[in-house]
């Protein structure tokens, strides 16, 4: 496993996400990325109750396109997703993260 010490974001394994429409304009995703830093924690789960259908129907589409390509998605922060960190190999059996220190 990876060291502690390697955080995922920094490492390249972990991404924060969002959809946006052709005029580089953020689609409604139920909540903003990082909103529990701005007191929007109610709607940072990715399956947060309450959600408007249209916000559901985009997180299930970011959902879609990113486990289609083997990603993994942090459950309570519905904008986070991992390829390679420790969290990714715990949920998908690998016996170790991809990355490591340099």
């Amino acid at each position: 496993m990876s060291p502690v010490e390697v955080a995922p974001h920094c490492a390249g394994a972990a991404v924060d996400l969002a959809l946006i429409d052709t005029d580089g304009v953020e689609l409604d995703m139920g909540g903003t990325v990082n909103g529990h830093r701005t007191g929007d924690e109610r709607w940072c789960p990715f399956d947060a109750p309450g959600l408007s259908p249209t916000a559901r129907d985009h997180r299930d589409l970011l959902a879609h396109c990113l486990r289609e390509q083997g990603f993994v998605n942090y459950p309570s922060e519905w904008w986070h997703w991992s390829y390679g960190d420790r969290y990714w190999a715990l949920l998908t059996g690998a016996p170790a993260a991809v990355y490591g220190p340099v």
